[in-house]
């Protein structure tokens, strides 16, 4: 299942009232425009979630989706230190991609 040439992300978007939402895709800066555009209704278009704030990269798909669901597991706490690890003033990490 390993591919060098595929790359996968783990992500989280958040909300200005920092709401979160945690992910997996291969298609970052095209899942992100979606989340932007509202294109998909549900919890992510409900609460407004659509900028990213935190995101891994790996190579095989396996590591990203163990990613994501361990990091689903986890408290909000733990979550919001992740993010503050990476991004600390909590800056629209896409900001300029489009």
């Amino acid at each position: 299942m390993t591919n060098p040439q595929r790359e996968y992300y783990f992500y989280i978007v958040a909300s200005r009232s920092r709401t979160l939402y945690c992910g997996m895709t291969s298609k970052l800066r095209q899942r992100v425009c979606e989340h932007k555009k509202h294109t998909y209704t549900g919890f992510t278009d409900r609460y407004n979630i659509d900028r990213l704030v935190y995101y891994e990269r790996y190579f095989d798909i396996r590591n990203a989706i163990n990613r994501e669901k361990q990091v689903k597991r986890w408290s909000r706490a733990k979550k919001l230190a992740l993010i503050a690890s990476m991004n600390p003033t909590w800056l629209d990490l896409s900001e300029g991609w489009y």
